[in-house]
């Protein structure tokens, strides 16, 4: 015999009501219908919930011990029931983003906080991923929206272009480019570059470095690379937003004499998989702390 709600349903209102016949006004229910649900349950557990034997039944050790699970049960199956209802609504059951590792993150995690604050059905999944490997990843896992600095175009795309994102030459106090400075772009040549390579696999076998001529050295991520920047290691393309501590604590300068490389960010998706209640809430959010107009700048 399986645990039922039913059973649940009468252990916790006998546990809060104190007796089976205020359970059974409170579960607009027959005394004799709580009692037989305590024993369903009772059958199905192999223990007893109560003991009978004086004037009120009172919860045993394990009566006690599974109380505490049938309030969990209960708990879970009013979550079920008003996740099913949203879901019948339309909110979408799972929400993927692909996200350029340069995109700032406050402004999404705030825009995902609004979200939670709402308390939606919808689970949203982010991913992490670099230049020409952003649409790349979007089409593999089928994603719903993404936030690119490489730009798409073409029939099937929506693309509401967003705030540029400045990226700045930097490289720690004591690297010998700094005195320098300024330097030539045939001189910065003679010094290393640390780059993120596009994570694009068709472009692993070009160089995506920023000072042409360069040698270069590749790292994972921008965690990687500002590290190498600390260190020492060589010169790198940085947005400011992610060195902003090394800034100020002069662990990383900027070359003077060398301006800044813009690189517009867009948010796009595609006509085909049009956005649900969530994505569209998303998406508001992010066009209003991105710098982007919803609905004015779409192609």
């Amino acid at each position: 015999m399986d645990v039922t709600l039913e059973g649940a349903q009468a252990l916790v209102a006998i546990a809060e009501a104190g007796s089976f016949s205020a359970a059974a006004r409170r579960l607009g229910k027959v005394q004799s219908a709580v009692s037989y649900n305590v024993k369903q349950l009772e059958g199905a557990l192999g223990v007893a919930l109560f003991d009978r034997s004086g004037h009120r039944a009172q919860l045993t050790s394990a009566g006690r011990v599974i109380l505490g699970e049938a309030r969990l049960l209960l708990s879970r199956a009013r979550r079920m029931e008003a996740l099913g209802a949203r879901l019948g609504q339309g909110f979408e059951p799972r929400l993927q983003v692909v996200v350029d590792g340069a995109v700032p993150m406050a402004p999404l995690l705030e825009a995902l906080d609004a979200l939670g604050a709402e308390d939606l059905p919808t689970h949203i999944q982010l991913r992490t991923e670099y230049l020409g490997g952003v649409p790349v990843r979007f089409d593999e896992l089928g994603a719903d929206l993404m936030l690119s600095l490489v730009p798409v175009s073409g029939p099937g795309w929506q693309v509401v272009p967003l705030q540029e994102l400045d990226f700045r030459l930097m490289a720690c106090p004591e690297h010998p480019a700094v005195a320098q400075a300024p330097l030539s772009p045939s001189e910065l040549a003679h010094h290393l570059e640390l780059s993120v390579h596009d994570s694009d696999p068709e472009t692993w076998s070009r160089d995506t470095n920023l000072n042409p001529g360069a040698r270069v050295f590749y790292v994972g991520d921008f965690a990687a690379k500002r590290e190498g920047l600390v260190r020492g290691l060589g010169l790198g393309w940085m947005p400011q937003h992610l060195v902003r501590s090394e800034l100020e604590a002069r662990r990383l300068v900027e070359l003077a004499g060398v301006g800044p490389k813009r690189f517009p960010l867009s948010l796009c998706w595609r006509e085909d998989r049009p956005l649900g209640p969530v994505g569209e809430r998303l998406r508001g959010a992010l066009v209003e702390r991105l710098g982007g107009h919803p609905g004015s700048n779409a192609r």
